[in-house]
């Protein structure tokens, strides 16, 4: 924990940039991190205590300077205000979060390699982040892995985890890669899945879903000789 004095010591995020301004140089940089953030307004509806950062600066004391940030895809915290003094974060500074650093961290590998495996990398171990994603479907071979890596902190270094997706006990979710839909065009994506594997639907599933089931029953009711627009009210 910082003491006070520290803390008084260093800027508000009112002082400090809310990224680094890179631009991103692909468009699922900002579409998948922002479709899990989507579903997981959803899966954690009624929950107050956590936040997804997308593109945003984390600040931090573990680095050379505490004005400088690391910039994740995405991150999540848990613990945390869902919306810090009832007001939008522009940044997150550690030291303004009780001290919660994200529990996991998303990195999306772009054309322009950066330092996803290494410096980043090293980065949120010393932070203490506790599950790194890397996502690479596009150059996982120039970059010699694979397109999806999960990492967990272990005695302060990130061990590979295997499954996938991959249940993440401390989060209470899995994180995995699915075949779906953007705009009518098929696309892997990202998701959230729960305890058991299955993956949570997006808003759009769900309701497709419901108009299926709405659908099936019309035909049940028909081949019961049965008008499903005309029923008897009560």
């Amino acid at each position: 924990m910082l003491s006070n004095d520290l803390k008084n010591a260093l800027p508000t995020t009112d002082e400090l940039p809310c990224s680094d301004d890179t631009p991103v140089d692909n468009e699922n940089q900002n579409l998948l991190p922002n479709i899990l953030l989507f579903l997981l307004n959803s899966i954690w509806a009624t929950r107050l205590d956590w936040y997804f950062g997308v593109d945003m600066a984390v600040y931090h004391t573990t680095g050379v300077n505490p004005r400088v940030p690391v910039v994740p895809d995405a991150f999540l915290s848990v613990g945390v205000e869902r919306r810090k003094g009832g007001k939008s974060r522009t940044s997150y500074a550690v030291w303004e979060e009780n001290g919660v650093v994200p529990i996991l961290t998303l990195e999306m590998v772009s054309q322009t390699p950066g330092g996803e495996y290494d410096q980043k990398m090293a980065i949120y171990a010393k932070l203490g982040v506790l599950y790194y994603v890397i996502y690479n479907p596009e150059f996982w071979r120039r970059d010699q892995h694979q397109p999806f890596e999960l990492y967990k902190l272990v005695d302060g270094e990130y061990k590979l985890q295997i499954n996938e997706p991959y249940w993440m006990l401390e989060i209470g979710l899995g994180i995995g890669r699915y075949q779906g839909m953007v705009a009518g065009i098929p696309q892997e994506l990202l998701s959230w899945y729960d305890k058991q594997g299955d993956r949570y639907l997006t808003s759009e599933e769900q309701a497709q879903q419901e108009r299926l089931r709405a659908e099936q029953l019309a035909q049940y009711l028909r081949s019961l000789g049965i008008d499903p627009d005309n029923l008897p009210s009560e």
